[in-house]
């Protein structure tokens, strides 16, 4: 039974950084937690402003720890594999669709 049950930890980012200026620790978290919130452990940086490719991860502790069951999320994977592309969030985009979205409808 024991060998049955799924461990609840993720792989993934949590923000740090400034205001428009994001920066991302890779942590290991309990899946429950916040983004942000508390972490088990540390393996990594990766900073957007900066090349896809200058992201700082400890290769062992990822391997450990998926060795151990922890899902990593799809951010984690792609950063991995180099395909990852990094999306800035412009909020007016989100209304420019809305306000086309209205205009169809009329």
């Amino acid at each position: 039974m024991i060998e049955s049950l799924r461990m609840s930890v993720t792989i993934r980012l949590a923000r740090i950084g400034k205001k428009n200026a994001p920066a991302y620790k890779i942590v290991v978290a309990n899946t429950r937690d916040k983004r942000n919130g508390r972490f088990l452990d540390v393996l990594g940086y990766f900073n957007p402003s900066e090349s896809m490719d200058a992201y700082r991860m400890d290769k062992k502790k990822y391997d450990e720890w998926k060795n151990k069951g922890a899902l990593s999320t799809d951010a984690i994977e792609k950063l991995i594999a180099g395909t990852y592309k990094y999306k800035v969030y412009n909020p007016n985009e989100k209304a420019e669709a809305e306000g086309e979205k209205g205009k169809k409808n009329k």
